[in-house]
């Protein structure tokens, strides 16, 4: 493993900060977390992040400078492949690329759950939520969930969805019921990402908490 200082520049809601948490927590791996405020960007953090986002990794190397990374897939893969074992994704190359495609459908899972989430009024809620329940019963076709993506191993597909399901973990269960209803691999799948450690670790005791308020102060009417 190489000799480099990991810190991981985050936001304690962020779930694309999340994915890198959960991998470095996977890993094992000692890392420094740094929060920042993204409604009022510190100019330090604006200097190393090219897209003004989270999650951003600095790797200190001892025998050059730092260097930045960003974008999670680009992170995660990053340590993956740096870090100590357990692997994340297949050695299979074909299992490998066919996890990275679920890996950027997870992308689009995200964006409907948040929409959803964030809706302002019944109609986007329901159009939101009906295309969340969309993308759920399709991974529900699968062969292979027990419990993980992968069958019995946590993988970083794993990792990109426990973000996800994590919001309907810490709102009501009339928001989330409906959705998961009738999908008992998805409801497994949810269950057994909300008690692994990597996951519980990933955000603060807090999140659940923030996050509602979150809601709460942007007008959603789900919270």
């Amino acid at each position: 493993m190489p000799d480099h200082k990991l810190t991981l520049i985050s936001h304690a809601l962020c779930p694309f900060v999340q994915r890198a948490a959960i991998v470095l927590l996977e890993k094992g791996v000692p890392f420094e977390r740094i929060d920042v405020d993204l409604k009022a960007k510190p100019d330090w953090f604006l200097a190393i992040s090219p897209t003004g986002k989270v999650p951003l990794l600095k790797v200190a190397r001892p025998d050059g400078p730092d260097v930045v990374l960003f974008e999670s897939v680009a992170i995660c893969e990053y340590l993956d492949e740096t870090q100590s074992s357990p692997l994340l994704l297949p050695a299979d190359p074909i299992t490998r690329s066919q996890h990275r495609a679920w890996i950027e459908y997870g992308s689009g899972v995200l964006a409907d759950a948040w929409q959803f989430l964030n809706a302002k009024d019944v109609p986007t809620a329901q159009s939101k939520g009906a295309a969340f329940r969309g993308h759920l019963s399709r991974l529900e076709q699968l062969q292979g969930f027990g419990p993980y993506f992968g069958g019995a191993t946590f993988g970083l597909v794993d990792a990109v969805f426990a973000p996800i399901f994590r919001y309907f973990d810490v709102l009501p269960d009339a928001v989330g019921a409906p959705l998961f209803e009738g999908l008992p691999k998805m409801s497994g799948w949810r269950q057994a990402l909300k008690i692994r450690p990597s996951v519980a670790q990933a955000v603060g005791i807090d999140y659940g908490d923030r996050f509602k308020r979150y809601l709460f102060e942007n007008g959603a009417i789900l919270h």
